[in-house]
């Protein structure tokens, strides 16, 4: 199975974060997170190795990283971190295609 590495720039904040997901010998996928923000830092040491198809296919409050992230918690809601583990861990379990995700801010239209 591919393992995956992913540069996050949260924004405003100005915090990178890199992401590295990689399977394990039984198909759970580990984390290794590197950031900037001590918020996503202190998520990242609970992290277990989690299963790929339950975490992509989980709702949203069921999800092992969302939970976490309320656990810990980051304080802001819009932090586009624990979507980049996701994106991540589905990648790494080949349940997703390396492709990136952008939001971006349009000029309003009067």
């Amino acid at each position: 199975m591919p393992g995956c590495k992913v540069c996050v720039d949260a924004g405003v904040c100005k915090m990178k974060t890199v992401i590295t997901a990689k399977p394990n010998d039984i198909g759970l996928i580990e984390l290794d997170i590197k950031s900037d923000c001590p918020n996503i830092l202190k998520m990242s040491w609970k992290l277990e190795p989690v299963s790929p198809y339950a975490e992509v296919e989980s709702e949203f409050y069921k999800s092992e990283i969302y939970k976490l992230a309320q656990e810990t918690p980051i304080p802001h809601t819009a932090c586009p971190v624990p979507c980049a583990m996701i994106k991540a861990i589905e990648v790494a379990g080949d349940l997703g295609l390396k492709r990136g995700v952008t939001i971006e801010f349009l000029e309003d239209e009067e």
